[in-house]
């Protein structure tokens, strides 16, 4: 295996027809390391997360040329103030990021991109901080592996915990595997809205609607939360509208919103990949906070994703105790920082 790097923007489109094929058979597939997220996560910056940066791409190609492996990745100051390399992705807005490579190929691309940081990589390079792995990845051990065979130094940290509901077969089936108190308290929440003398309605945001207006509509919501409101600056609505368009036009954006008598009044933005519900924000207008819709919502998405054949139901990282609480089991992501004490 050979590994070179793409430094240019336009190596987005150079690799847009295999990118995504690689990562279908990767060993971890997962929405933040589709090729239309990254690129539009790039585009941004992370929605401003990093200001200045450079992209390093390496890709690994076989003796016939075909892609084998990718690690997306982009040279900046790190968080720590060290001249590093991260995941495109990194850190804040993507909630699971990795190498791209499909098993076989793993120790052999571990290797063989160090070799390629160590003697072609940015000058002057001190880390590769790696961030949300998930813990299960192979990726962890065969880079450890590599790294700690050329005499660098590697630590890992556990990072959040990221709670994910198994969903059986049926939706009964889900609320008897609840705690008695979280089964009553769901289905009570749920009768309750039903029975609102206002109509309530909701919907996933459909392939032929507007996005660009459902996509304003859900952060208007967000930002009833001053947090949330802080979060979205001008430079992460941006990413917003680059991002959640793609992800639609690609088929793997959940965007639901819930009316009260036609006035939105809760949303969930969520990402339907993989034969999985991941979810990723929500907005929640608190004039009708004591009809709990965020627990209706979210409810009513859960029995979707179960009557839709969808296995996993995934809150993805935070340890909010609703996740917990509606049957999610805890899983973690890791970071890992490689540090380079050879001359390269």
């Amino acid at each position: 295996m050979h590994v070179t790097f793409h430094r240019h923007p336009d190596a987005f489109e150079a690799l847009a027809g295999e990118w995504n094929g690689l990562l279908a058979r990767s060993i971890t597939d997962v929405p933040f390391l589709r090729h239309e997220y990254l690129k539009a996560w790039w585009s941004t910056r992370g929605g401003g997360e990093w200001p200045d940066g450079d992209l390093w791409i390496a890709a690994g190609r076989e003796q016939s040329g075909a892609l084998a492996g990718l690690a997306p990745l982009f040279a900046a100051r790190t968080r720590d103030g060290q001249a590093g390399l991260m995941l495109l992705g990194s850190v804040e807005i993507s909630d699971y990021l990795d190498v791209i490579v499909p098993a076989e190929h793993m120790t052999t691309f571990a290797g063989e991109l160090l070799d390629a940081l160590d003697q072609d990589g940015p000058a002057g390079w001190q880390v590769l901080d790696l961030y949300n792995i998930p813990e299960s990845s192979p990726s962890l051990d065969a880079i450890e592996a590599a790294a700690r065979a050329k005499g660098w130094a590697v630590q890992r940290q556990r990072l959040s915990p990221c709670p994910v509901i198994r969903l059986p077969a049926d939706w009964e089936g889900y609320l008897a595997g609840l705690d008695k108190k979280q089964r009553h308290e769901l289905r009570r929440k749920m009768r309750r809205a039903e029975a609102y003398p206002q109509p309530l309605s909701w919907r996933i945001v459909g392939p032929q609607e507007d996005v660009g207006a459902a996509i304003d509509t859900f952060m208007r919501l967000m930002a009833f939360d001053p947090h949330k409101a802080g979060f979205l600056t001008q430079a992460m609505r941006a990413q917003f509208h680059a991002a959640l368009p793609a992800a639609h036009q690609a088929g793997w954006l959940q965007l639901a919103l819930l009316s009260v008598g036609g006035t939105p009044a809760a949303g969930y933005l969520n990402l339907d990949y993989g034969g999985r519900v991941w979810v990723y924000n929500s907005g929640l207008d608190p004039a009708f906070l004591d009809l709990s819709l965020g627990w209706v919502l979210v409810g009513h998405l859960i029995r979707w994703a179960i009557e839709n054949g969808r296995t996993e139901f995934d809150f993805m990282r935070g340890d909010e105790d609703y996740k917990y609480r509606l049957g999610g089991v805890a899983r973690y992501v890791a970071r890992m920082t490689i540090s380079r004490t050879s001359a390269g």
